[in-house]
């Protein structure tokens, strides 16, 4: 894990968003947070995850989603060498689906 954003400021910031209910709440509180631009960035990295977690090649995610390969192979190496953090979502967002087809 990388000691660089274990800040106080940060811990702060994942407190808040932690009390964030549904998803009109996030829409609030990160429409507020960040431009317009931050929260697309944000948005196309995750959908980026996704796509090379299906095995979706490059040329598809870059066509779909507009990244650039930088950013596509960023993303991949977080995917491959990172701390787990899309894994853990991607398995609890296949969890909460799978729960609600139920």
């Amino acid at each position: 894990m990388n000691n660089k954003i274990r800040t106080e400021a940060v811990r702060h910031l994942f407190e808040a968003i932690l009390t964030l209910e549904d998803e009109e709440e996030c829409f609030q509180f990160f429409e507020d947070l960040c431009t317009v631009n931050e929260l697309l960035s944000l948005s196309q990295r995750f959908e980026v995850a996704s796509m090379l977690k299906r095995k979706d090649t490059y040329l598809k995610i870059a066509e779909k989603t507009g990244a650039s390969t930088a950013t596509i192979s960023r993303v991949n190496r977080s995917l491959n060498y990172g701390n787990d953090g899309y894994d853990m979502v991607f398995a609890r967002m296949a969890s909460y689906q799978n729960r609600d087809a139920d």
